[in-house]
């Protein structure tokens, strides 16, 4: 049951704005949040009182579930502000669509796709001021699902709050290129477990590899499956992607792995272009043959916080090999360029990927 889905968001509209506290030449990433967020709160069996309010703390019981147990689950997409005074949200429907499946995962009453979208519609309207005009830039949108009934039972809670902030952003990588160590002593996801589940736990397990990695000089880990530690499957935010004797590799859906949006977007866009791929395993040794072959041409992450970043770099074991001459590709930098104008609106949307908040 959701009576939210064509209840009235009530607003109430902050007393004063935190505008000027953005660096507009570098907003940083998540460092300072919009003056708004949404909420909705489920009880007795129910999402209820659908509401936009100033930003800033609210309580939650010691005893809440999600702070023993883990039931958190959250989105990340963004919305642009074009050049003709557009809003686009891209793809937040299939944002929508992969929280619904997060949710299950968790055992979390679902939300509508429905209110999920309204109430994107509605915070980025009200605050539109705090979407960056400069390419490059976008609002970051954080949807967050959090268990908030105080029980110290090992199960499913009863209480749960929604809620969707918003913040200013630049790309999340800066440099040109990224170098990425292959991790064989820890394991992101394994068979069965959560690793397509955009859930808290999967990025508190990241944390330690990911700070030891760069303490050794690489930018990310390059996570192998949790098995055999042989085969690739995704690097710390981002989906991958390997281009070997002109044909574009990336790993399948087996369900250790998050499904990503930017995923989804560049197979769609290299399909139309007639460049062949495929997504299947991808074992760490096949790509190592390739660098030594010479037939490795370009690797590159895609991810909703970074877009496209290109890969100069990867270490395995002992080893490390150099892509393109630790030069990004032209085909990261074309896939990057035609989403960007897709998203800011610079060319036609074929694919009807974008949300536009008129």
């Amino acid at each position: 049951m959701i009576e939210a889905m064509n209840a009235p968001i009530a607003t109430h509209l902050a007393a004063t704005s935190r505008l000027d506290q953005i660096n507009d030449d570098d907003p940083g990433f998540g460092d300072i949040f919009s003056d708004h967020m949404f909420q909705v709160d489920y009880r007795d069996g129910a999402w209820r009182d659908p509401r936009i309010v100033p930003y800033g703390p609210f309580e939650i019981e010691p005893g809440a579930l999600c702070l023993h147990y883990g039931q958190a689950v959250f989105e990340g997409l963004k919305a642009f502000l074009g050049d003709d005074g557009v809003v686009r949200v891209f793809r937040p429907d299939r944002n929508a669509a992969r929280l619904v499946e997060s949710c299950r995962r968790l055992c979390i009453p679902e939300i509508d796709p429905g209110v999920f979208l309204r109430a994107i519609d509605e915070l980025v309207r009200v605050d539109r001021r705090w979407i960056p005009a400069r390419r490059g830039r976008a609002l970051y949108i954080r949807p967050l699902i959090v268990a908030t009934e105080a029980n110290l039972n090992v199960r499913p809670a009863r209480e749960y709050r929604f809620f969707i902030m918003t913040s200013p952003v630049r790309e999340y990588f800066t440099g040109n290129t990224v170098h990425l160590k292959a991790e064989r002593r820890y394991t992101r996801a394994a068979p069965g477990g959560m690793g397509f589940a955009k859930t808290a736990g999967n990025y508190a397990a990241s944390l330690l590899p990911g700070a030891e990695s760069q303490s050794q000089g690489h930018d990310q880990v390059l996570w192998l499956d949790g098995v055999s530690h042989r085969h690739v499957e995704e690097v710390g935010q981002m989906n991958i992607f390997f281009k070997v004797a002109g044909k574009v590799l990336t790993p399948d859906l087996r369900g250790t792995i998050l499904p990503g949006v930017t995923r989804e977007s560049v197979l769609t866009l290299l399909q139309e272009d007639g460049v062949e791929c495929e997504a299947r395993r991808i074992d760490i040794e096949e790509i190592l043959r390739a660098a030594d072959e010479g037939t490795l041409e370009e690797a590159f992450g895609a991810g909703t916080a970074a877009v496209i970043v290109p890969v100069g770099r990867i270490s395995v074991d002992d080893r490390t090999i150099e892509i393109n001459s630790a030069r990004p590709g032209p085909l990261a930098l074309d896939l990057y360029r035609r989403i960007v104008d897709i998203q800011r609106g610079d060319v036609p949307d074929d694919h009807g990927w974008n949300r536009i908040v008129r």
